[in-house]
């Protein structure tokens, strides 16, 4: 009786053979697919993001120069339009890896050492440009290394 069970189990296995393969295979089939969308999702929001942060960058090199070199305090070059930028760049690399959020903060921080001197003071302009320079080339190394 015990061997009529397990000959039963066995010609079971072979006679639906096919669709467990077919099962196997929609299976690993599914878990790919998930994998390889929440992938583009994900590449997707980097290189959104990292975009927008060189837009917001170059924004803010523009404030810099304005103030510096036009000393226009009142409108393109108020430093603190510039604040905006800066912030929403910070908010922005939350997306990104953690080594632009590193970046960002540290714009930040240079940004709020340095705004209030940019019409006088070279070295706030240098130390500013030098921030967002660094910023820059981590979003753009971040973004040419995504598949």
């Amino acid at each position: 009786m015990k061997e009529t069970r397990e000959n039963s189990f066995v010609m079971q296995i072979q006679g639906n053979m096919v669709a467990l393969i077919s099962l196997a295979i929609a299976l690993s089939s599914l878990g790919y697919s998930t994998w390889r969308n929440e992938k583009t999702e994900y590449n997707r929001n980097q290189r959104y993001a990292g975009f927008e942060i060189l837009l917001k960058l170059n924004e803010l090199q523009q404030v810099v120069f304005q103030r510096r070199y036009d000393m226009d305090e009142l409108d393109k070059g108020n430093p603190r339009l510039g604040w905006t930028y800066a912030l929403t760049i910070k908010d922005l690399s939350q997306v990104m890896a953690p080594i632009s959020q590193q970046k960002a903060k540290m714009l930040i921080a240079t940004w709020d050492n340095n705004w209030e001197n940019l019409g006088d003071k070279q070295t706030s302009v240098d130390a500013v440009l030098k921030s967002i320079d660094e910023m820059r080339s981590e979003t753009l190394r971040q973004i040419k290394s995504l598949d």
